[in-house]
């Protein structure tokens, strides 16, 4: 059965639910404002399996978005080139020991039993690392995580719309005024146009208070701001693993000397864009730290600045409100939105088609942080 489905978001949960419900030959108009979404702001590091977060629902889903990767470039791949976009080079993982090191690498063994996409982990000397990234400025250990991979969320989300024009269906950039249920379908009124839909998806991030409590509904969601920068160096960076040094500064290189560096995480912000100089400066120093060719003279091509999604407990949400019918929600992502965006997407595209997924336990956890006053 075809329906009309509207999707609000077209960052990387967005993009994933209106590609796949596409697939499925399903009639989808994506609505996007294109102003502060997480995803294009974001370059993002597909290697989940070494967190040590308690939070074992966190995992599983993270894990599970990881290993998704695999499918949805797949799928992408058959149609765009996707080089640029998704790239299997492996991640290096620092810690403040070798006891911290030969933990983690323990832990590894024990996840792949579950996760064999994780590929090969090794511990990895430092002149084992510099014959991976000659311009390597630490000297500590580190381990080699081989399935580890790198993505650029900005490229991704372009391409999923590119898709989804490509294949018939709406990627329209618009800002949403409101929206009301309304003789059992939702309309959606733009700054350009009023839209009615069968079924309609919310994936706008931090935005999703603005649309839901004007209809009197408590949101637990909350902006965070983030910032990163990119390099450019003469070095062959084609074939760079991902750096994770102790701290939250991360080095991703892609082809060509690209080099993203960040991102912070700012909670005090609100929904400022602004890039910050100073703060962006420092990420490019602490970079100094961590390889040899960007120096005070490496070129900086630009920088990008997004605003994540967290709720209270920093658990993402995704699934159905108990007291608003057909309507699916998603949210609270926060910094591991790269990850887990383009399976909960998937799911929510499955969900509107009345698919059983992996992921049944979640459908109701949206009534946590969303619900009438």
């Amino acid at each position: 059965m075809n329906k009309t489905i509207g999707i609000i978001g077209g960052g990387i949960v967005g993009s994933t639910a209106a590609y796949y419900l596409t697939k499925e030959n399903q009639t989808v108009t994506l609505i996007d404002s294109g102003v502060g979404q997480a995803t294009s702001a974001a370059a993002g590091i597909i290697s989940p399996w070494l967190s040590q977060r308690r939070n074992k629902e966190w995992y599983f889903l993270a894990k599970e978005g990881a290993k998704f990767y695999q499918k949805l470039i797949h799928d992408l791949s058959e149609h765009q080139k996707t080089d640029h976009v998704y790239q299997q080079t492996g991640t290096l993982l620092y810690k403040n020991t070798p006891v911290l090191l030969e933990k983690l690498k323990t832990l590894a063994e024990t996840r792949k039993i579950d996760a064999p996409e994780i590929g090969n982990v090794n511990h990895l000397s430092y002149s084992e690392i510099k014959e991976r990234i000659s311009d390597i400025n630490m000297t500590d250990d580190a381990l080699f995580v081989s399935g580890g991979a790198k993505i650029d969320g900005a490229a991704l989300t372009q391409l999923l719309k590119k898709e989804v024009v490509r294949l018939g269906n709406q990627s329209i950039s618009d800002v949403v005024q409101s929206i009301s249920y309304k003789n059992k379908q939702w309309e959606v009124i733009t700054q350009q146009d009023t839209f009615i839909f069968d079924q309609l998806i919310l994936a706008c991030g931090a935005w999703i208070g603005d649309l839901l409590r004007p209809l009197d509904y408590y949101v637990d969601i909350r902006p965070q701001k983030g910032q990163l920068i990119e390099i450019k160096i003469t070095s062959d960076t084609k074939n760079w693993p991902v750096l994770m040094p102790v701290g939250e500064t991360d080095i991703i290189p892609f082809d060509d000397g690209k080099i993203l560096i960040g991102a912070t995480h700012e909670n005090d912000k609100d929904y400022d864009l602004s890039p910050d100089k100073k703060l962006l400066g420092t990420l490019k120093k602490e970079a100094q730290n961590f390889i040899s060719t960007i120096d005070e003279n490496a070129t900086v091509v630009g920088s990008r600045v997004g605003t994540r999604a967290y709720t209270s407990d920093f658990s993402p949400f995704f699934g159905e409100i108990d007291t608003l019918p057909q309507l699916f929600v998603a949210s609270g992502l926060g910094s591991s939105g790269l990850t887990t965006g383009p399976i909960i997407g998937k799911t929510l595209a499955d969900w509107t088609l009345e698919k059983e997924t992996n992921f049944e336990e979640y459908r109701l956890k949206p009534n946590q942080y969303i619900y009438p006053n």
